[in-house]
């Protein structure tokens, strides 16, 4: 084989090859991304092919440049982590969340209407909040937030620094997490089960403060973290759900593949949610038990608030979907 018959044999592919390099460097998605390993392998023996039968400069210099640029493709290591997650934060997060908007109505309509009926119980029938927090549930309230109590001196007995008190709090979040996601897995039933009872629970924690404690030590307290903990578990909740409907109505596909492909689509939400609950530990185990000023915190507070809102709404658009 000659120089002339060997090139009009590989042009082809080479073009191919070409065209797929400049699509994945636009930052594109390539159609036939799965294929590019195997044109690369081709492009490097074409290369040695003609290197050994000396077909000149020409082919050759042509044949290294793809090569160069088709190794930096294969094994570019897009930007290390900090790109990636960068990536993640300010496009296929927001994109997903959106995306799933309708789900999000449905797990905040599942927490938020437990959570408003068990505040308002504790007006009419107090007996209802105090079976669900039991008899340790509310002395750890009333120690924290009764009427003389000292909600800083309280943690620091309960957990001794922040450090632990970030510990504590991220191993409670995680735990809600991974409960709230598995839950998923039985058609969605279990997700909807914890959303109710986090939502009545917490729902109770806020009643019975205003019975037997000083609501203005629990608003304190929680409001600077609240928005990253009370959203990320509904964001959790939402992939749980995407897992639980994909079960429920699996349409043309198998229960299993329904499954797989509901989980590979609901991983943006369940990862941002569990950052977000993680943050939450962070705040309340660095800033929410400092004592710092009341108008601080609730000001600090409502600027996570809206703060998420202006995220979820509006960071990732027009960019292309990730």
């Amino acid at each position: 084989m000659n120089r002339q018959e060997f090139e009009n044999k590989n042009a082809q592919e080479w073009q191919k090859f070409e065209l797929q390099l400049s699509t994945s460097e636009s930052g594109k998605k390539s159609l036939d991304g799965e294929k590019l390993p195997s044109r690369f392998r081709k492009i490097c023996y074409d290369l040695s092919l003609a290197q050994y039968r000396m077909f000149g400069h020409r082919v050759c210099d042509q044949l290294n440049g793809l090569a160069i640029r088709g190794y930096r493709q294969i094994h570019r290591k897009r930007g290390a982590f900090g790109e990636g997650a960068l990536r993640f934060a300010l496009r296929t997060f927001p994109q997903a969340f959106r995306r799933e908007w309708k789900l999000f109505a449905v797990v905040s309509m599942v927490f938020w209407l437990p959570f408003f009926a068990m505040w308002w119980s504790a007006d009419q029938e107090i007996e209802w909040v105090q079976a669900l927090l039991g008899a340790d549930g509310m002395a750890s309230i009333e120690g924290m937030y009764g009427k003389d109590a000292d909600s800083v001196e309280f943690l620091r007995q309960e957990h001794g620094s922040n450090f632990m008190m970030f510990a504590h709090y991220i191993n409670n979040n995680v735990g809600i997490d991974f409960r709230l996601f598995a839950g998923g897995i039985f058609f969605g039933i279990g997700t909807l089960f914890f959303l109710i009872y986090n939502g009545l629970y917490f729902g109770a924690v806020v009643g019975y403060v205003g019975y037997a404690g000083e609501p203005e030590l629990l608003w304190r307290f929680v409001a600077g973290h609240s928005s990253f903990e009370l959203l990320g578990m509904l964001v959790v909740g939402m992939a749980g759900l995407k897992m639980g409907f994909a079960l429920l109505a699996p349409g043309q596909l198998s229960r299993g593949d329904a499954l797989t492909r509901a989980g590979r689509d609901g991983l943006p939400l369940l990862i941002g949610g569990a950052c977000m609950t993680a943050l939450a530990a962070v705040v309340e185990g660095f800033w929410s038990a400092e004592p710092f000023p009341t108008n601080v915190k609730y000001t600090v507070g409502i600027a996570f608030w809206v703060l998420h809102a202006l995220y979820f709404i509006f960071v990732g658009r027009g960019l292309r979907a990730a």
